[in-house]
């Protein structure tokens, strides 16, 4: 067996399960008795997923409805970057953005992790915004893999390409 085994590590998000997400809060925030006359409210607002009400606690009720949605959706909520709740006017909002694809600074940190506590003859190159990892036994490859599904990354990681 000489040639070399790899997969691919990315971090996508499927963009219609989160539309689905943010439907079923919108819908479940109008109907729910809790939420009539604060004026609480997500929408998408071009990237960004803007929740709006008109106190700081219900505006986080309704990001905690958002994050419900999209585990059911099997979203991890490791792919929502949520900010602080800020007043503006007399209203509350929370910024929040899907994350995809992994950051320059996370993949060093996920190659680091490969090479120090991997399996020895296992490669991982950066190639934009994922990672390739290479070896010639697939049994250091599937290593590879539970050992990155153990370790606590900020990441949601998927492996692809399996060959």
């Amino acid at each position: 067996m000489a040639s070399e085994s790899s997969f691919d590590v990315v971090s996508k998000v499927d963009k219609q399960e989160v539309s689905n997400a943010l439907n079923q809060a919108q819908k479940e925030v109008s109907q729910r008795y809790d939420f009539r006359g604060v004026g609480a409210d997500i929408e998408f607002s071009g990237e960004k997923i803007l929740i709006k009400a008109n106190s700081q606690e219900r505006a986080e009720a309704v990001l905690d409805v958002f994050q419900s949605k999209l585990v059911k959706r099997g979203i991890s909520l490791k792919s929502l970057d949520s900010g602080e709740p800020y007043a503006s006017g007399k209203e509350y909002r929370i910024e929040s953005t899907v994350k995809e694809g992994i950051a320059q600074d996370q993949a060093k940190k996920i190659t680091k992790l490969i090479r120090d506590e991997g399996p020895k003859g296992v490669k991982a190159t950066i190639q934009g915004d994922e990672l390739r990892v290479s070896s010639k036994s697939r049994d250091d490859l599937q290593e590879i893999i539970s050992l990155l599904k153990g370790s606590d990354l900020e990441v949601d990681l998927q492996f692809v390409n399996y060959r």
